[in-house]
């Protein structure tokens, strides 16, 4: 039996607002989830359309390779069409890595992973496949730098890139169109009609992009991606410092492709003035 306050009024049962009472939190179209916040535990997870499967907590994370047989089977055709190209076969297994490996699942709970799996498409698989494509010169080259720069940047708006990890179609559009823009960004200003120094001029302008999208994010006040808004406090992190650290890969790390790809032209400009001062 409550016994009566001075006042008369009987007390209120229950737990006032500074107790540990578990607090729903809902992450809209990607997963919902049940966390006390006084323990940083997470109690359920439930996840909707997620193309690598639910975040996966820490002890997980090595059993979360990406099996998909249609995904396998469509590596297995590109890696068969570009078998005579040593370069892009290695970019058939940069894709292989991103996408089936835990990376994939890593990337559904981190948004710093989901940077290294992006980083790894445009960056590193990218070029790879753009050896491919060598035999064909491009004119333009501000036309695909610039297409592929506005792509990388709408996907990174906080609604597309939510709805993205929401549903799996627009998953796989945001990928298909990283990967082919990239690609022909990479073809452009490595293969093109261009001058090596305006080749490299390009490459510079590519990464400073890059580099300018990370920087936003590193310093950005707010956490900015309800699809990473929960699985961070399953790794130790807070969803605003796991955003700050994929900034910071994107605008940093991120470069040294850009760097290896900018000094192979410096490389060739030099060869092109001393042929002709010869």
């Amino acid at each position: 039996m409550a016994v009566p306050s001075p006042g008369g009024r009987k007390p209120r049962r229950g737990r006032n607002k500074k107790d540990s009472r578990p607090l729903a939190i809902l992450c809209d179209g990607c997963a919902t989830a049940v966390v006390n916040p006084a323990a940083g535990l997470r109690r359920r997870i439930r996840v909707n359309a997620i193309y690598c499967g639910a975040p996966p907590p820490p002890s997980d994370l090595w059993s979360r390779w990406n099996l998909d047989p249609v995904l396998i089977a469509a590596l297995l055709v590109l890696a068969v069409a570009l078998r005579r190209d040593r370069a892009a076969l290695a970019g058939v297994g940069v894709l292989a890595l991103a996408f089936i490996s835990p990376l994939c699942a890593l990337s559904s709970a981190l948004f710093s992973a989901r940077v290294v799996h992006h980083l790894l498409l445009v960056a590193v698989a990218a070029p790879l496949l753009a050896q491919a494509l060598r035999g064909r010169r491009t004119e333009s080259l501000a036309l695909p730098t610039a297409i592929s720069a506005a792509v990388l940047w709408a996907w990174h708006l906080p609604a597309a890139y939510d709805l993205a990890l929401s549903n799996v179609a627009v998953y796989w559009l945001m990928q298909l169109t990283l990967v082919g823009t990239a690609t022909w960004f990479w073809h452009a200003v490595l293969n093109g009609r261009a001058s090596p120094v305006e080749r490299m001029a390009f490459i510079i302008a590519g990464f400073a992009q890059m580099g300018m999208l990370g920087a936003l994010l590193t310093f950005a006040p707010q956490q900015l991606y309800a699809a990473h808004v929960i699985a961070p406090f399953l790794w130790g992190i807070t969803p605003l410092a796991d955003q700050q650290l994929g900034g910071l890969i994107m605008w940093v790390p991120a470069g040294i492709p850009y760097a290896i790809a900018a000094g192979f032209q410096a490389r060739q400009s030099w060869a092109l003035l001393s042929r002709e001062a010869a």
